[in-house]
């Protein structure tokens, strides 16, 4: 951001002392000194305008921005319209993100000189900022037209057109603004962004594929094609990514890949690693623990999953996982207290009902088996027909064994 120095005020300046040594230290960039020297200036004199500016400019260059704010605005108010104080203060409220402050400013600055690239780029970035996105494409258009190599505002075209919905209008301009200053080649991974974000995916694969050598795009290219079922074409990328820079994201997303192309042990051991480095995910530790018991891995998958239920106490989910590897481990008890958990927090189902059945039943505790048998049939109601007819079938052993 350049901020303007009028040069008319250097020739009111030249009578005060403070004033000269504060203009003299400006232009050594010694911008410290040049503040205290206004700020001396303005105490002798506090309607010295040009003293306000000077301070205001020596704090703009110090980021002492809300000092430079007060500051502008009291040159306004002591030399209303004045055209550098104006564009300054706009310039200074669009790097606060304070949009629609600095409107005003830069449309009076804008009006007096319309040929200019600065108020012009300027005001369109504080329209774009308050969302007026067709208005402040006109105004990166006036920016664009008083200078066509001022790639900023091209990609403010370019910009506004995307939040406006022109999204292929937006690329072709997204590749003008690189075409001319090619520093800007990477503003157009914002269009991918807005292009995963309106669900099309692959026209944001097209730009991501541009960036071979930058790991955050190749990771949204991996997730990506994995999301659109190119696991093998997804690998190379994610592989890249987490190399360059590893993530729990991409880390995660390649381990998917790796499970989805049946390399578990891949996928497992990625997994391992990215667990360990954030042990209080809760989803993470989810996603672990049924990898691992879909490769047979229970005393794994259990302790993922009691994990899980010390992060979430009241996960119904979570107990409803720990309880059917519990039972696949013939853990019987420690599973019942898992299911008592499931019960406790609200969360039973009738399918809950007739694991508790079938760990009764297991215990030979025929009598709470059966009732609990019994149950599941009056909440399933016809909804799992395979697990009802086994029911029903050790209803009629189990009432047998009762009546001996």
């Amino acid at each position: 951001m350049n901020l303007l120095l009028p040069g008319v005020l250097f020739l009111l300046l030249q009578a005060g002392d403070q004033n000269a040594q504060g203009l003299k230290a400006l232009e050594e960039q010694r911008y410290a000194d040049a503040a205290a020297h206004f700020q001396k200036a303005i105490e002798a004199d506090p309607k010295d305008y040009s003293a306000h500016f000077h301070f205001a400019l020596a704090c703009s260059f110090l980021e002492r921005d809300e000092e430079a704010i007060l500051s502008y605005r009291k040159v306004l108010e002591l030399k209303p319209g004045l055209y550098e104080a104006e564009l300054n203060l706009g310039m200074v409220l669009v790097r606060n993100r304070r949009f629609a402050e600095a409107v005003e400013p830069l449309r009076a600055a804008h009006e007096k000189k319309p040929g200019e690239v600065r108020p012009a780029y300027y005001l369109g970035e504080a329209l774009f900022g308050t969302e007026q996105f067709a208005e402040a494409e006109k105004f990166y258009q006036a920016a664009a037209a008083a200078d066509p190599k001022f790639g900023p505002a091209v990609v403010g075209i370019a910009r506004a057109k995307a939040r406006q919905g022109q999204l292929d209008e937006a690329a072709a301009v997204y590749q003008n603004a690189s075409a001319i200053d090619p520093s800007l080649k990477e503003a157009v991974l914002e269009l991918a962004a807005i292009y995963e974000a309106s669900n099309q995916p692959r026209k944001a694969i097209e730009i991501y594929r541009q960036f071979p050598e930058n790991p955050a795009a190749r990771e949204r290219l991996g997730d990506l094609l994995v999301k659109v079922g190119e696991d093998a074409e997804a690998v190379p990328h994610l592989e890249f990514a987490v190399k360059n820079s590893p993530t729990a994201a991409n880390r995660l997303a390649l381990a998917q890949a790796y499970l989805r192309l049946k390399q578990p042990e891949k996928g497992i051991s990625l997994l391992a690693e990215v667990v360990a480095s954030e042990p209080a995910n809760y989803d993470l530790r989810m996603f672990y623990g049924r990898t691992l018991r879909d490769q047979k891995d229970y005393q794994g998958a259990a302790r993922q999953f009691l994990e899980a239920t010390k992060l979430k106490n009241d996960s119904a989910e979570a107990f409803s996982e720990l309880a059917v590897v519990l039972i696949l481990l013939d853990a019987y008890p420690q599973a019942l207290g898992a299911l008592d958990r499931v019960q406790a927090v609200g969360g039973e189902k009738p399918g809950h009902v007739y694991f508790r059945a079938v760990i009764l039943d297991r215990m030979k505790q025929y009598e709470p088996a059966l009732a609990a048998y019994q149950r599941f049939l009056t909440m399933s109601e016809g909804k799992s027909p395979n697990e009802e007819f086994k029911a029903r079938q050790r209803i009629k052993v189990i009432q047998k064994e009762l009546r001996r």
